[in-house]
Order: structure tokens, then C-alpha cells, then sequence
């Protein structure tokens, strides 16, 4: 959400509140009093009683945002929610009057968090019916990522005041964020409702509609806000992202080129060029980069983007010493960004091993919804995983969605169902279910992934890579669903996440140790599922892929229970959008020039090599032992 937008403060000077003569002092005595009885009246609960003052200093101060404030709560407590509504809002209207609020505004404007929620919490204390507080209050919530709080907060300031437009377009970016496309989408609908030309509703409605793959629906938006604002830039690469995932490669690239033409330092312009893979920068694009990377101005995020830029531009030309250094300059900028924890996710790792045994298993049979639907492909991103999606899609019996957050968000309300003071309340929580409770987890997940379901194909695959985190949720809910671990040589899968900006996720990727910790981790664990759920799990190993396509296609669509279709084969032309780095590489036959181009950068992978440790890379592309 953005700040509370700040405007200088002007009042009408027939309406000043200062004494500039004896009519406006007695005015104002007379205002004073009014809302002085008014007030009173108020805190003994005769709402009705207050109107008329209130009503009558409204009309002769209305710059006065308290006046608004208690007019609204006596409209509402005499059954009048319209004219409540409106008094609401002209009370956000003219609280650029009011000092408190515009202190907590700037304190968000310059993203000193701690002193705005101080003073807005303050504020709500005393008036808990502060619409434009409880909406800033919001934001800093979202900000902080307490995500519920800010919904429960804007649910609460649109119940007041229904027609507070700001905290609706608020309300329902946070659901798009909390992966509630639906509840997201009707928010925009009903925004767009009121005003249909509104910019920033019609965006975020085409951001929600990429969300739940109707890119067509959101190229058509995009494109019409390009004619009214041909020079924002963000807008152009919003547009062509959705190109891109849509397969419209050639008017992605020239979008992209139209932000550059608007803004040449936009970093994250050029990284989505060079994150097309096949795409292929110019003298002239490197100088230009360069040029941008020399500047003392630049703003870090278009520094980070720009160094993975150059980086794969480099490696393009073969030139991989000054690659890696432009590759290692932008990872130590979003390293230092981020707070990943390898001993953390070691400590989660060794719990699961620890706790989901074969007895724990066996406990819970036939537990969780029969249903058959879903494909889970887990693993490493950069693995290979949307290369297998993209085979499976291609199955007249299988659709391809995207990395649906689901099952993380079921994780987070199993964490809330758990023992706050517990090290693993997640794994606590799922550890007391009962039979009942595994397949109402199950038919959830079902309905909440429905959106995304274009086709009426039977089958559906779910490619988010981290829930090999999350196998055994996924076993105890879903035990019918097939999970495909997508694996890759541990050299060439951690330099190409090393490489690999991220949007979001995969905090542990900027730094080759906590990669190859990472990816310890993750064999291990996976390991341990092959011991205790033997034949559970079917593993595709990003090399055999490429040696021999046919055999191993046919062995993953044996084990998914699918009959052979040659159009697996043909995977390459299946037009279907693809919301993932590989988007274009999948767009293409299987090449195996990828498989060992790690090894130009090996003489700089030494931290990669030894997290990784020697029985992995010696073991792969076999798994190592179970317990060690």
C-alpha cells in the first residue's frame, strides 16, 4: 500500500478558525461550545441528542476532522449507516488538517515504522472510529507483514465507511498478497464498479488476473492504460511480464523497451530482458548498463537488478571471470538484504526427520481427501521442475497452473492452530489432526486452488519447488496425490540459483554457502522420505532427462498413472503461459549444451563445493543414505 499522500493544507479564509475579528472569535466560542456539548452528549450515549450541535459545527468549521469523526458515530448509532458513511469520509477528507495523522504519515513516508504505529496505536485508543487511522494503521501492519492485522483493520475501517475508496483498493491488494484471488478480484470489481476509469483500480484488477492465469483479460488492461500513461514505466514491464508468461515474447522484449526508453536506469527492465535466457543484450545495451552502473546515484534496487543483468550478459559472451563478479556484486546486495538462517532451516530439517516416521505414518492411514487431482513437482528451483510441468501439461489428461502458494498457506494456519511457544508449532499442530481434520486440510487446499483450473482436465500440477518441505502435510491430506522430485547436479543446480534474481522467495540463493547448505538439507530430507514412504515419491533427475527424454517420459507419466501420449514429446509447442524463469527455455526442444556449463564457473564455486560436502557430489546422481 502507499503512504497516506500529504497535500499542503488550505482553508478557505471566510472559514478561518483563528480571531481576525470579533465575529469570527464569537463564531468560533460559539463552535467551541457546540462541540463542547455535543461531546458530552456523545459520552453519555444520547447520539441522538448530539446530532444537531455536531451537525450545526460541521456546517460552519467543516476543516474540523473530529467533528466528522463523532457526526459518524452518531449517524451510525441512530441506524443511519449512508449518512455515517458520508460523514466518515469527510472526516478522511480533512485530516490533512489534523498534525497527529500527518506526523504518522510522514513517519510511513520515510519508512520509520516503529514511531508511526507508536502514534497511531495512541490515536486509536482514543478514537477507535478513526477511519484514516485505522487504514494508515493498516498499512503499517502490511508493511511489517502482519498480514492479518491489516485485513482485520481495513475489514473493520470498511465497515464504517463503505465508501472509503483508498482502504478498499488497500483491502484488496492485501488479499492479492495473501494469495486470496477471488476476494481480491470482487474488490476490484466493486471499485471499478463506482469508477470504472479509475487507473489504479483497473491495474491492480489486471495484477490480480495474472494471479490466476487470465492473461489475455490482463494484456487487454494493461494495454488500454499504456494509451492514457504511455510514460510510466512500471506499467510497461507489468505488461510485459504478462506478455511473457504468455508466450508473446517478441512484444514482451519491446515492452520492456519501452520502460528503458522511459527510465534507462530501471534495473529491474533489464534483468526481466536478460531473465527471458534466450533473449540476447547488444554493444549498445551493455554500454548503456555500464553507463547506468557508474552512477553514485543509482537507487540499490536498480543497482541489484543491474549487476544480474550484466552478469548474464557476460556469460553470454563468453567473458564468465567478469560475469561472476557482476553475479556476486548483485547477490551481496540482496544478501544483506535478507536474513535467511541456514541453521534454521537445518534445525526444521532434522525436526521432520525426527518426527514423520514410518510409525507416525502408518498411524494415520487412509487419513485426507481420496482425491487424485493434483501432481506435486517439488524440489530446488532451477532443477528442471518446469520443464516436467511442461510435459505433463502437455497430457490431454493434465493442466499446468503455476506455484500455487496453497500449501504454504495452510502451513501458516497450522502454525496458528499450534502452540505459540512451541519451536515448531506447524508440525505440532498437524501431528494432533484426526482423520476428519487431514481431508478437511485436503478438500481446502481442492477448493482453494480451484481458480486456477482452466480446463476441464482431471489432473492439475503444482510445481512450487519448497514444498519438499512440506511431503508429509502433503501425504497426510492428499494421499492420492503424485509428488515428483525434480533434481539436478548440485554444482549446476546451485550456481544456476546463484545466478537466478528471485521476485520473491528463495531468501537462501545469494550466497553459495547457504546454497550448498541448502541443497544438503533438501537431499537429505528427501532422503528420508524415500526410507519411510518408500515409492511414495518419483524422482526425475534433470540428466537422465536429457539423455534419454523418451525413456524417462514415459516412466514419469507410468508412475502418475497417465497413458503415453506423443505430445509429451512434443512439449516444446504446448502454447500454454508459463510463470517461471524457464518460460522460454521450455518453449524449446531439450538441449544439452546446459548440462555442464557450471563448469566455467567452477574455479569460483569453492564455497558451493564444500557446503555441499564430498558424499553428495560423489553419491549424485543416487541419493545419499538415509540418516546420515
Amino acid at each position: 500500500m502507499q503512504p497516506v499522500t500529504l497535500r499542503p493544507c488550505r482553508v478557505d479564509s471566510g472559514r478561518q478558525v483563528q480571531d481576525t475579528g470579533g465575529v469570527a472569535t464569537e463564531a468560533n466560542r460559539d463552535a467551541s461550545a457546540q462541540f463542547a456539548l455535543a461531546s458530552s452528549l456523545v459520552a453519555a450515549e444520547r447520539y441522538d441528542e448530539a446530532l444537531a450541535p455536531l451537525q450545526r459545527v460541521a456546517a460552519s468549521q467543516p476543516e474540523r476532522p473530529h467533528v466528522w469523526r463523532l457526526l459518524g458515530d452518531c449517524l451510525r448509532a441512530n441506524g443511519r449507516p449512508v449518512d455515517a458513511d458520508a460523514a466518515y469520509l469527510a472526516h478522511v477528507r480533512q485530516s490533512i488538517h489534523d498534525p497527529e495523522l500527518l506526523s504518522a504519515a510522514a513517519a510511513l513516508a520515510e519508512g520509520r515504522l516503529p514511531d508511526a504505529e507508536a502514534g497511531l496505536r495512541a490515536r486509536l485508543r482514543q478514537a477507535p472510529t478513526d477511519v484514516a487511522a485505522i487504514r494508515m494503521f493498516a498499512e503499517v501492519a502490511a508493511r511489517l507483514g502482519r498480514n492479518e492485522d491489516a485485513l482485520n483493520l481495513l475489514e473493520r475501517c470498511l465497515e464504517l465507511a463503505p465508501g472509503f475508496r483508498e482502504a478498499r483498493r488497500n483491502y484488496a491488494l492485501v488479499l492479492h498478497r495473501v494469495n486470496q484471488p477471488e476476494r481480491a478480484l470482487a474488490e476490484a470489481e466493486r471499485l471499478l464498479a463506482a469508477d470504472p476509469e479509475d487507473a489504479s483500480s483497473r491495474n491492480l484488477k489486471a495484477a490480480i488476473l495474472c494471479r490466476t492465469g487470465d492473461y489475455e483479460q490482463a494484456i487487454r488492461i494493461y494495454t488500454g492504460l499504456l494509451e492514457r500513461y504511455p510514460r510510466n514505466a512500471r506499467l510497461w514491464l507489468s505488461h510485459g511480464h504478462a506478455l511473457k508468461t504468455a508466450g508473446q515474447v517478441e512484444r514482451a522484449v519491446a515492452a520492456y523497451r519501452r520502460a528503458l526508453e522511459v527510465e534507462a536506469a530501471f534495473g529491474e527492465a533489464w534483468w526481466s530482458l536478460a531473465n527471458l535466457k534466450t533473449f540476447r543484450f547488444g554493444a549498445d545495451d551493455l554500454t548503456v548498463m555500464r553507463r547506468q552502473l557508474a552512477r553514485t546515484d543509482l537507487a540499490e534496487d536498480d543497482r541489484l537488478h543491474l549487476e544480474f543483468a550484466v552478469g548474464k550478459a557476460m556469460e553470454d559472451a563468453g567473458e564468465y571471470g567478469p560475469s561472476f563478479q557482476h553475479y556476486a556484486r548483485g547477490n551481496a546486495i540482496r544478501h544483506a538484504q535478507l536474513r535467511y538462517d541456514a541453521d534454521e532451516t537445518g534445525a526444521r530439517v532434522r525436526y521432520v526427520r525426527d518426527h514423520y516416521t514410518r510409525d507416525f505414518f502408518a498411524a494415520r492411514a487412509g487419513a485426507g481427501s481420496p482425491a487424485p487431482d493434483p501432481i506435486f513437482v517439488v524440489g530446488l528451483p532451477r532443477a528442471g521442475s518446469t520443464l516436467i510441468e511442461q510435459i505433463l501439461s502437455s497430457h490431454s489428461l493434465v493442466e499446468g497452473t503455476m506455484e500455487l502458494p496453497e500449501v504454504t498457506s495452510l502451513t501458516l494456519l497450522l502454525r496458528k492452530q499450534g502452540d505459540a511457544d512451541s519451536a515448531m508449532p506447524y508440525h505440532d499442530a498437524l501431528a494432533t489432526l484426526d482423520a476428519d481434520a487431514l481431508r478437511a486440510l485436503g478438500e481446502r487446499y481442492l477448493a482453494r486452488t480451484r481458480i486456477q483450473r482452466k480446463t476441464p482436465a482431471p489432473r492439475f500440477v503444482d510445481k512450487m519447488p519448497n514444498n519438499f518441505m512440506h511431503i508429509g502435510l502433503i501425504h497426510l491430506m492428499l494421499p492420492n496425490a503424485k509428488i515428483i522430485d525434480a533434481r539436478r547436479h548440485p554444482l549446476a543446480c546451485g550456481f544456476s540459483l546463484f545466478k537466478q534474481h528471485f521476485a520473491r522467495g528463495q531468501s537462501f540463493s545469494y550466497d553459495l554457502t547457504d546454497v550448498g547448505r541448502y541443497y544438503r538439507d533438501y537431499v537429505a530430507l528427501m532422503a528420508h522420505f524415500d526410507a519411510v514412504l518408500p515409492g511414495r515419491i518419483h524422482r526425475v533427475v534433470y540428466e537422465r532427462m536429457v539423455e534419454d527424454t523418451e525413456g524417462e517420459i514415459r516412466r514419469l507419466l507410468d508412475y502418475c498413472g497417465l497413458p503415453f501420449e506423443s505430445d509429451c514429446l512434443r512439449f516444446f509447442q504446448n502454447p500454454r503461459a508459463v510463470r517461471t524463469a524457464s518460460s522460454e527455455q521450455v518453449r524449446q526442444p531439450i538441449y544439452r549444451d546446459s548440462v555442464g556449463h557450471w563448469r566455467h564457473y567452477a574455479q569460483w564455486l569453492g564455497p558451493l563445493e564444500s557446503a555441499l560436502g564430498a558424499e553428495i557430489l560423489e553419491r549424485y546422481p543416487d541419493a545419499p543414505i538415509a540418516g546420515a
